[in-house]
């Protein structure tokens, strides 16, 4: 049998983007920040997000039953930090601009890009929640931000990905 630490090591080695996650409902405004993202098809577009079911955020996204996908950029470690902490929502919102799409949840204004989503399904596994998210907006980074960095995670680290390298031929 394979030991929670020895997968979660073995996990750590696996690059992920780093993206804050966002609800605003009837149950109110939370958010965090989250690796476990991906898309699952672009006919209807979805996302899957796992998150879990022990965070203090849970409750809101389940009730909710909205949130958005804001893809961090390089310059965004502080506000991942924020998002990762015990702060409190106000103060974890302080971080960044905000405005909204199509659900309301927020959506970070200057985000790689950002999925605003309604939850269509929620399957629990374990420790987690699976939640399967239609995606109902998408709003991309202004043009003159597209060639900035993605922030990662890997081996316990944020890391930058995204730069072009010059290749010069002979």
């Amino acid at each position: 049998m394979i030991e929670a630490t020895e997968f979660r090591d073995a996990m750590s080695l696996l690059t992920t983007a780093v993206n804050v996650v966002t609800t605003k409902g009837d149950s109110g405004v939370h958010g965090f920040t989250a690796s476990a993202v991906c898309s699952v098809t672009d006919t209807p577009p979805t996302l899957l997000v796992c998150m879990n079911q022990a965070a203090r955020s849970h409750g809101y996204f389940v009730d909710n039953r909205i949130m958005s996908v804001n893809v961090l950029g390089a310059q965004h470690e502080s506000i991942s930090n924020a998002f990762a902490s015990k702060l409190s929502t106000q103060d974890r919102f302080a971080q960044g601009a905000w405005t909204q799409l199509v659900t309301g949840s927020p959506i970070l204004e200057d985000a790689v890009v950002s999925f605003d989503c309604e939850i269509e399904h929620i399957q629990e596994v374990g420790t987690h929640s699976v939640f399967m998210c239609r995606v109902v907006g998408i709003k991309h980074a202004e043009p003159h931000d597209v060639q900035q960095e993605s922030l990662v995670y890997f081996n316990r680290a944020y890391h930058q990905v995204g730069q072009v390298a010059q290749v010069e031929i002979a």
